[in-house]
């Protein structure tokens, strides 16, 4: 039986999985293990991965690895909402999404509360673990039915109250999306994707003391908006949401970056540790193929900041009092 939700441990950092699906880049199963044994050496205990990522492949790696590793020991979160179906006859052609992988299954919108079910048990077995401790509703803004959700969620609670997880959730970048779930329904967590960030708060200002109120903790994801806040002075050709970064954007980053310079504080350590001011925010969850990079942002969390840059930025606007 899974443990239950209170007692569910998050660390400060958490580790996604979209990485070791190869987001972006294809990473080979020998770095794909050096990367979570690195992870595991570090202490991170909280492990997140989805159907989604590289069509099973994050699912597979990570089960692979934490198969090993005693079962009371860590926490594994994945999610539903898209069944893979097998596609044999496209193995040949790549996936047509940002995963560099084979096209060897399509990804399947169910929202059903069979649907769901199915997508856990397809979970189990390409994780080959017996469960798994928290299930997100995933990407319902990208689903095309938006009265199913309610119902989804529902099935997810369900399943909940089974004993079949431990906790459940809704995970999104649609802040409309996530104060409905909080208020309406009886999940546990929210998994606020790039909407808590220090170039974007708006998580902060809209849904916080919602999640309060309704004791729901957030799961924060995209702290650095996928990259352009991870380098100390952000990068010309560096992502934000997935895409280009505005111009905009780019001024408000090397705002930021000054003033953290001027304190002695690099970027990404100020991004990793600002929603962590907020005692409804349980983890923040980030993701790499590259085990430097993972001892760095561990490093970077446990960095000491200064009150007084906190203060600055509030002065400056560039983050809610």
């Amino acid at each position: 039986m899974p443990p239950a939700r209170s007692q569910l441990g998050f660390g400060p950092l958490s580790f996604g999985g979209a990485s070791l699906g190869n987001l972006f880049r294809a990473v080979d199963n020998a770095q794909a293990t050096a990367t979570l044994e690195t992870v595991w050496d570090l202490g991170i205990r909280y492990f997140d991965t989805s159907p989604h990522y590289g069509l099973g492949l994050s699912e597979r790696r990570i089960g692979r690895f934490l198969k090993g590793k005693p079962r009371d020991e860590f926490v594994i979160s994945t999610k539903v909402g898209r069944l893979l179906e097998p596609t044999p006859e496209r193995a040949h052609q790549p996936d047509d999404t940002w995963f560099l992988v084979p096209a060897t299954a399509r990804r399947v919108w169910d929202y059903s509360a069979d649907g769901i079910r199915k997508s856990l048990e397809d979970s189990l077995d390409r994780l080959g673990l017996d469960r798994v401790d928290i299930l997100y509703l995933h990407d319902p803004e990208q689903y095309g039915v938006p009265g199913d959700i309610p119902s989804a969620l529902d099935a997810l609670v369900g399943l909940r109250d089974e004993g079949l997880v431990a906790a459940v959730g809704v995970g999104t970048s649609d802040l409309g999306i996530l104060r409905s779930a909080v208020a309406a329904s009886d999940i546990d967590l929210a998994m606020v994707s790039n909407r808590y960030t220090l170039l974007d708060s708006s998580a902060r200002i809209g849904l916080s003391d919602l999640c309060r109120t309704r004791g729901v903790g957030i799961v924060n994801v995209g702290v650095f908006n996928s990259g352009i806040l991870a380098t100390s002075e952000p990068r010309e050709g560096a992502h934000y949401e997935y895409g280009p970064v505005p111009s905009t954007i780019q001024a408000k980053a090397h705002r930021l970056a000054a003033i953290c310079a001027d304190h002695g504080v690099e970027l990404p350590a100020a991004a990793l540790q600002y929603s962590l001011r907020d005692d409804v925010v349980r983890t923040v969850v980030v993701g790499s193929a590259d085990p430097v990079e993972m001892r760095q942002n561990v490093e970077r969390m446990a960095a000491p900041i200064p009150g007084g840059l906190w203060a600055e930025l509030e002065a400056q606007g560039l983050i809610p009092a």
